[in-house]
């Protein structure tokens, strides 16, 4: 089995200063210079980790190149795109106020989209079984005509636009386990029967009241989960909700959008999910993508912001993808494995079974 892994040291220089994690600094407000919670900490330790471990040694190196604006275009709007180009030689925010850029950001953003095209056409094209693309900034908020939660650009949306173009792929399931909601690629194909969306998240933890079960499209499905939920809710509602989801659709495809901020200790939600949860996860949907679409599967790196615990989890994933039979041992295991109610809880259950419910609304292939 062959992994392709995309990434460039470049990712690390997205500079999102020296904001108090949220918000810009502001002394007025109380809002102590500090930085941002999307910082390269936790994606720089995972690629150290990776080569750390010599797990490096098992991946195919898929090298990174600019997103051109042809791409960048099938998901954002040209006026989008120029005031970024406007913003890259002194820096600015993406648009949301909490989503800054310094210097050649957009370049890296750049970057990072087509780092996520170069892995996914890798992919397609056969040169690889598989492949993780570890890149930043994000991309899964990013909207048509703005930029938000750290992302400026969707490199999901972008990477399965273009190889759709490019290579004729018909049928992408875009499957979000970030525990924020997808919303922006939700957003990129919300009308579009020939892309399945599915985002499991923790309940209107961001953005604010989005992501609901109730949103209807041709093509969509929300998994929110109650605060709280670990690995046997995240477990549960992968078996019975996903899974059955891409089993009806029958992509060519599939792409994850593969966020590790569910996991137990991170700053930014409050999920219990451990690396041998995301572990599991990456199974199940590595043994989707065995059975449906011949084995196409691709990671693109989302958010995770403990920058101690998310180099275990990514580096449980992308073991998967790489076949390792012995995985390296996660040091937090004996801790976060173990905590209560890691079970699946009666509440997490019902909201699972609330998404169970819409099933047969997922497009047949």
């Amino acid at each position: 089995m062959s992994t392709g892994y995309a990434y460039h040291e470049l990712y690390g220089w997205h500079d999102t200063g020296t904001h108090a994690g949220l918000l810009p600094a502001d002394p007025r407000r109380g809002l102590q210079p500090h930085r941002h919670f999307e910082n390269a900490e936790a994606k720089r330790r995972v690629h150290e980790l990776v080569v750390a471990t010599g797990l490096v040694d098992r991946l195919v190196r898929i090298a990174p190149r600019p997103a051109t604006d042809d791409e960048i275009l099938l998901v954002h709007s040209r006026a989008y795109l120029d005031r970024l180009t406007s913003s890259n030689d002194t820096g600015g925010d993406a648009g949301d106020g909490g989503s800054p850029f310094g210097p050649g950001g957009l370049d890296i953003a750049r970057l990072a989209a087509g780092g996520v095209v170069q892995a996914v056409t890798a992919v397609v094209e056969g040169r690889v079984d598989n492949a993780y693309a570890l890149v930043r900034p994000p991309g899964h908020h990013a909207l048509r005509d703005t930029g938000m939660g750290f992302c400026l650009l969707g490199n999901i949306a972008i990477a399965a636009a273009a190889v759709r173009l490019s290579h004729g792929v018909e049928r992408i399931a875009v499957v979000d386990i970030d525990v924020h909601h997808g919303n922006g690629t939700q957003a990129a194909f919300a009308d579009d029967p020939a892309t399945l969306t599915l985002s499991v998240h923790q309940d209107r933890v961001f953005p604010p009241d989005s992501g609901h079960v109730t949103e209807r499209g041709p093509a969509l499905l929300n998994l929110p989960l109650p605060p709280g939920t670990g690995n046997g809710g995240y477990l549960e509602a992968v078996r019975r909700v996903v899974l059955p989801a891409l089993r009806r659709f029958r992509p060519d495809l599939v792409l994850v959008a593969a966020g590790f901020d569910a996991n137990a200790v991170d700053p930014l939600a409050r999920m219990m999910v451990t690396a041998s949860g995301y572990r599991e996860i990456a199974r199940l949907l590595v043994d989707a993508a065995g059975e449906l679409c011949g084995g196409r599967i691709a990671f693109a790196h989302e958010g995770g912001y403990d920058p101690v615990y998310v180099p275990f989890c990514a580096h449980a994933v992308i073991e998967v993808l790489a076949g390792v039979t012995e995985p390296f041992p996660d040091p937090f295991e004996a801790n976060f494995d173990h905590q209560g109610q890691q079970e699946l809880q009666p509440h997490q259950e019902a909201a699972i079974v609330a998404a169970e419910a819409l099933l047969p609304e997922v497009p047949m292939g």
